[in-house]
């Protein structure tokens, strides 16, 4: 079982202005509940038990917020690259930085500010990942209105594919290992999908679809659409 896990919180957020002048996105809420919340208590009740989060902006309302997870039956850390480097290091630079902080050994990985109420990170897929060569396993979503050309492929075997005729949206969700970050150092910005692209062109990258409830909580409008349904 993969018991550990990576929340990226550390950005601005700028399209959800104003909403995030005063409130980091992760902590802007839906029904009733931050959306970083829906993802803790689904991790642990999946089995989870220890929560890295990196952070940058507003982040010191995090720990004020969500305490050391005990309330959510887990053991929260921070990577606060805020006060560490002044500001946040994009995906692949908060992962590398954050990675002293989990075990070596594989991890979830997703974005604090992703909508997936129905996502029970299954410890089957964590299993078969483990037991695999892969680097990566990452879930892909339908392309949604914003993103129409998506970003990667999916074979006929499960390899993640860096360019396919039918492309998905990286849902920011997946499995990892920290060898797949050997070559990105800390402390610096770095993208994610230049790593994932050169890890996929020699076939370390696995994939597949999921066509549960997802939602890129990226403009004020899909925020307070998410708050008028159900």
């Amino acid at each position: 079982m993969t018991t550990q896990a990576l929340i990226l919180a550390a950005g601005r957020g700028d399209r959800m202005r104003p909403l995030t002048d005063q409130t980091p996105k992760p902590l802007l809420r839906v029904h009733g509940k931050a959306l970083i919340v829906w993802h803790l208590e689904s991790l642990a009740r999946a089995g989870v038990t220890d929560v890295v989060i990196n952070t940058a902006w507003l982040e010191e309302q995090f720990p004020a917020a969500l305490g050391d997870g005990r309330a959510f039956g887990l053991r929260i850390s921070w990577s606060h690259e805020g006060a560490r480097f002044g500001g946040a290091l994009e995906t692949a630079g908060g992962i590398a930085t954050a990675l002293p902080l989990l075990r070596d050994a594989p991890f979830w990985l997703v974005a604090g500010d992703v909508f997936m109420p129905g996502f029970d990170f299954p410890a089957a897929d964590a299993q078969c990942f483990a037991a695999s060569s892969a680097l990566a396993h990452i879930y892909l979503v339908p392309n949604p209105p914003h993103n129409p050309k998506g970003d990667f492929g999916i074979s006929p075997h499960g390899l993640a594919l860096p360019r396919a005729d039918e492309q998905f949206t990286y849902s920011t969700l997946g499995l990892y290992r920290p060898g797949l970050f050997l070559d990105t150092p800390a402390g610096k910005k770095a993208a994610l999908a230049p790593v994932l692209r050169h890890a996929m062109d020699s076939e370390l990258v696995t994939a597949a679809l999921y066509s549960g409830p997802w939602t890129d909580v990226g403009t004020p409008e899909r925020l307070a659409e998410l708050n008028t349904t159900r």
